[in-house]
């Protein structure tokens, strides 16, 4: 597993573009609550789609596509500094036993269609996907995956060279952001 690579372009901006699908099951009952990354590689903030709970608390329902050590299903603790800006992520009260992956597929011109048996095979153990663009993809391993098979198979295809992957545990202790310097190879760290 090789550290995830910079984007093609520069994404300095929040992901808050509807790039994460909403549960459809949810998604009248669904607010946005936020995160400031201003370590991370990509991009510097994150907006998820929310669970409101009661009491400052929101349950996560799309999976982060920066954030480390956050996952879909997560309750977090989320207070606004005012009555104009989303909810801030402040901490996690509760896991959902989730686990996140990030995928970003290699080839010069990326093809979602052609990307669809790997995906697939990702379902069938027990993950489901959200697409960023035609690159990158997150995956959702539920609590009931087996996460070490998953990694296995990721690894033959970054071996392959298919993509590359990164797993998404807390970099930064108390923090949900990359550690400073976060886009240098994982062996100069």
């Amino acid at each position: 597993m090789a550290h995830f690579p910079k984007p093609l372009r520069d994404h300095s901006h929040d992901t808050d573009n509807g790039s994460s699908a909403r549960p459809a099951e949810d998604a009248g009952n669904l607010t946005k609550v936020h995160i400031d990354l201003p370590n991370h590689w990509w991009f510097k903030g994150e907006s998820l789609w929310a669970k409101p709970l009661g009491g400052d608390l929101y349950e996560i329902h799309n999976i982060p596509f920066c954030a480390y050590g956050l996952n879909c299903k997560d309750v977090v603790r989320a207070t606004a500094a005012s009555p104009d800006l989303k909810p801030e992520i402040r901490e996690i009260v509760r896991r959902s036993g989730n686990r996140t992956l990030r995928l970003f597929f290699i080839a010069d011109e990326p093809d979602p269609q052609a990307q669809r048996p790997c995906l697939a095979e990702l379902e069938a153990m027990d993950a489901w996907v959200e697409r960023a663009n035609p690159r990158v993809v997150c995956v959702n391993a539920n609590p009931t995956a087996d996460y070490a098979g998953i990694c296995e198979y990721l690894a033959k295809l970054e071996a392959a060279g298919v993509l590359e992957y990164e797993t998404c545990e807390e970099r930064s202790p108390g923090s949900f952001d990359d550690l400073p310097g976060g886009d240098e190879d994982e062996d100069d760290r």
